[in-house]
């Protein structure tokens, strides 16, 4: 077996809604061969992995995957399987995937992940240990395994900041990971906070800045009358000898500049004792301060938008003896618990024994080898931390209302919108004044303890940073998605017109580039799942409008989560033979998933005249709106009798159809971009944007206004029929390239008068030939005279090839009156059918390069003016 191409999908895509990654492998003679027949492999397989005996396989028991085995399947299932139980074993808990072959020994297989680093980590093992099963020689798989589970934990999102994750996600909101960074935005457009951990959107920085400095935090809350352990900094032996006569021993050092308790000594109770610890620190820390050492409980107060949120009492890790068992035993014990992990990757944190434990340990008149007596209770650390082995006891309730106002004074001190205060007393239901301190402020506190603590309560502390991010309010900017043959963009494009009318910063992707407000940030094809996301990071956004072409789809998925308005506008034929989609069939597949992924309070748009978008209706779970150029279209009716809008054209007129009334928008001769009515499909187009805007809920006058107002020119729509004069001769700029776009567009020229009509016609070269013929038979039905070009981007095809095929389907025409030429460059096409072109003719590109030609005609109509001036004068 060999290992072809990866492909990861980071979000919805056409093989599930969940994140998959896809491999394409070459069984290398072993497609027809099953496992049965290979020496030995079911065995081994087996006993390396037990856990496909939990996989079911399509059988609804247990063992289903191993039952397979025993009968006899093949490579790619099996690989679909063990890459599937392999991060099982590890805890994450996946099961979707699929395996398919795609032409001979070439198969793909899909499955579900979690972590990607992980899931392709899985995807060589697997490979490797198919292989080696196959040639019976063993790979040191355990170590593999070991390897990956490393990789998980680095892999693995904190505690806290999946806490977030997973609360924004209770309230509906979306979540986009920025880079490997750590960081992640909740939600899209306006609507977007970030977040790392628990630094929050409005965390200031100046606040975490001075918190990370223990001695200026002390100076502060000192300032502020809030107790704080007497200390300062010391700078060498003498002084620090000094300050611990001065203040009394026991002590505790600590760097100035710290976290997670690393560097802390707590309770040293003698000089012997604190040169040696001073000598250990000073060697790894420039900074370091002496403290008064308070005897008392560790408590965490979690602080949220100056409201105290949680409570927790931190307990140092401890073991408690039986008699039999050393403490490096004991230990082994107490990290077998499932709650403890390495790092932050669960409740608990695995106790790791270094220097520090040690030292505990020798404090105590022990060492690892001793053995504690029955019951006997042996201190592991001094501090407690949970990220060195700590535990905690939710205490919420008992803190006192003193205590409670206490920590909100000591939140605003610093400035913090969030933070963990760790205050040292015996009883947190008492005041501190006379018996506690602040021990510090903790910007970005770890929120674990408060979400799983040993013991007690669970606090949504998570809930409590997204509610303030929020105001208490979640929400998230609209987002409108379009897909469809054709389109698109003029749909696009007119929604985003019509909500700017409202006032809205509208962010637009489409084929021409990425629109914020009324500026480009980009040109050229913006219809993945990348341009969605600039857009939907974008904090200037009030409404996000997503053309979102097959192209991504297929090849990288969705790139926002939930749409609120999923649009079809028709699906015809295009693209076949293109990333395996060979039929409508799968062409229709690939485009339902934009109506697939819509929220539950959301709509799918549907154009009830479209065969094909009609037949992908039993995958949308979504209510729906049609849109049909007849009032009594049997869907539409279905629809809006169950409650849903509709739109429709009836007397040549647009009405939206709600709630049991009829509203007027316009005449359809009205709608400025059907050109008095001469375009239809853009009467279809009008339809499917009235639609998306009816969904979110747009006043039917700004809608009215929007399609009075929006024109087919290159200043609102550029590119779709757009028209010049040049000295008597109209020069039209399309950018129809598929069968259905060129019929549309012949169809208009029907009904503009003309001479001659003169077409530039080419076609993108990943066409199929009998669709690049078929546009060849209609050109030459409709035009007068014909100019074949090329584009400039070939998508794989020689130079010639498309236009010959294109001439192949002229030839077959009888109606063809007068000439057909060979003119490979657009601009040179233009140019020379200008050239023989006269006064009444019509001449309509169908372009690639549309800035190009507009920038030749704009100088040929100022050359025809100053000729006419010149004249004049």
């Amino acid at each position: 077996m060999k290992l072809i191409k990866e492909k990861v999908y980071e979000g919805r895509n056409i093989y599930s809604h969940k994140k998959c990654l896809r491999i394409d492998i070459d069984l290398e003679g072993y497609s027809e061969i099953p496992t049965k027949d290979i020496p030995n492999f079911n065995f081994n397989l087996t006993k390396l992995l037990p856990e496909l005996y939990k996989h079911r396989c399509g059988i609804d028991e247990e063992g289903g995957f191993v039952k397979r085995l025993e009968e006899g399947t093949y490579l790619a299932h099996v690989c679909e399987h063990t890459i599937i139980a392999i991060q099982n074993i590890m805890g994450i808990e996946v099961s979707y995937g699929k395996a398919r072959v795609v032409e001979g020994e070439h198969y793909f297989v899909v499955v579900q992940y979690e972590h990607k680093k992980v899931a392709l980590g899985a995807v060589y093992l697997v490979i490797d240990l198919i292989n080696s099963l196959i040639n019976q020689k063993p790979i040191n798989f355990e170590e593999r395994v070991s390897y990956l589970r490393k990789t998980l934990v680095e892999e693995t999102t904190g505690p806290s900041t999946k806490a977030i994750c997973d609360a924004a996600k209770r309230r509906k909101l979306p979540i986009i990971k920025l880079g490997e960074s750590g960081i992640y935005q909740i939600g899209y457009g306006k609507c977007g906070r970030t977040f790392g951990a628990t630094i929050g959107d409005g965390t200031r920085c100046i606040g975490a800045d001075i918190s990370c400095d223990k001695l200026l935090t002390k100076r502060l809350l000192e300032y502020q009358y809030i107790p704080v352990a007497p200390g300062e900094k010391v700078f060498n032996t003498i002084n620090l000898l000094q300050t611990a006569e001065k203040i009394g021993y026991p002590v505790v050092l600590k760097p100035q500049f710290g976290n997670k308790g690393k560097g802390v000594i707590l309770n040293i109770k003698s000089e012997k004792e604190l040169l040696k610890v001073y000598k250990v620190l000073s060697d790894n820390y420039k900074d370091i301060i002496i403290e008064k050492y308070i005897k008392g409980n560790d408590y965490r107060i979690c602080v949220v938008n100056h409201e105290v949120i949680a409570v927790a009492k931190r307990m140092p890790p401890y073991l408690i003896g039986d008699g039999e068992h050393n403490i490096v035993d004991l230990i082994k014990i107490l990290n077998s618990d499932p709650r403890r992990g390495e790092s932050h990757e669960k409740p608990l944190t695995k106790i790791k024994i270094d220097e520090n434990l040690l030292e505990c340990l020798n404090k105590q008149g022990v060492d690892i080898s001793s053995v504690p007596l029955i019951g006997e209770k042996v201190l592991l650390r001094e501090n407690a931390n949970l990220s060195t082995g700590g535990s905690a006891i939710d205490c919420t309730d008992e803190i006192c209302e003193e205590n409670r106002e206490l920590c909100i004074r000591a939140s605003k001190v610093l400035g913090l919108d969030i933070c963990g205060i760790d205050i040292c007393t015996e009883d947190i239901s008492k005041p501190i004044y006379n018996s506690g301190v602040v021990v510090e402020i903790n910007a970005a506190p770890g929120i674990r303890m408060h979400h799983f603590p040993s013991e007690g309560k669970s606090r949504d502390v998570a809930g409590s940073i997204v509610d303030m991010m929020y105001n208490n309010n979640p929400r998230n900017i609209p987002v409108i998605s379009i897909t469809g043959t054709n389109g698109k963009t003029t749909t696009a494009r007119l929604a985003g017109y019509i909500l700017s009318l409202i006032g809205y910063n509208v962010g637009i992707t489409t084929t021409e580039g990425i629109i914020v407000g009324n500026k480009y940030l980009d040109y050229g094809d913006d219809t993945g799942p990348d341009s969605a996301r600039t857009v939907l990071l974008n904090r200037d956004v009030d409404v996000a409008v997503l053309e979102t072409a097959r192209g991504g789809i297929v090849r990288s998925g969705l790139g926002y989560d939930l749409a609120d308005i999923g649009v079809i506008t028709n699906i015809t034929e295009d693209h076949l033979g293109i990333d395996e989609i060979e039929s409508m069939e799968d062409l229709s597949f690939v485009k339902s998933l934009v109506v697939e992924a819509i929220k539950e309070d959301g709509y799918a748009v549907i154009n009830a005249d479209d065969e094909w978008s009609l037949k992908i209706l039993n995958r949308v779970k979504a209510r729906k709106i049609f849109f049909s150029i007849k009032d009594d279209n049997v869907y539409l009716r279905k629809s809006i009798n169950e409650g849903n809008p509709g739109i429709y054209i009836k007397d040549n007129a647009l009405f939206v159809e709600n709630n049991n009334k009829k509203y007027y928008i316009c005449a359809v001769n009205e709608i400025a971009i059907t050109k008095s009515g001469k375009l239809k499909y853009n009467v279809y187009n009008a339809m499917a944007c009235c639609a998306a805007l009816v969904g979110i809920g747009v006043d039917y006058c700004i809608i009215s206004k929007g399609l009075k107002q929006f024109q087919g020119d290159e200043n609102y729509n550029p590119g779709r029929f757009n028209e010049y004069d040049i000295n008597g001769i109209k020069v039209i700029l399309d950018y129809g390239h598929n069968i259905d776009g060129y019929k549309s567009v012949l169809e208009a020229l029907k009904d503009i008068p003309h001479k001659n009509l003169i077409g530039i016609i080419g076609v993108p070269g990943d066409r199929s030939d009998s669709s690049i013929e078929r546009i060849g038979s209609i050109c030459g039905e409709a035009f007068d005279y014909i100019y074949i070009k090329e584009d400039i981007d070939s998508r794989g095809r020689k130079s010639g090839e498309v236009a010959q095929i294109i001439l192949k389907g002229i030839n077959k025409t009888v109606n063809m009156k007068r000439g057909v030429y060979l003119v490979l460059d657009e601009l040179q096409a233009l140019k020379t059918a200008l050239t023989r072109a006269k006064t009444g003719d019509v001449i309509i590109v169908f372009f690639e390069q549309f800035q190009n030609l507009v920038e030749y005609i704009k100088q040929k109509q100022y050359e025809i003016f100053d000729m006419k001036e010149l004249m004049e004068n």
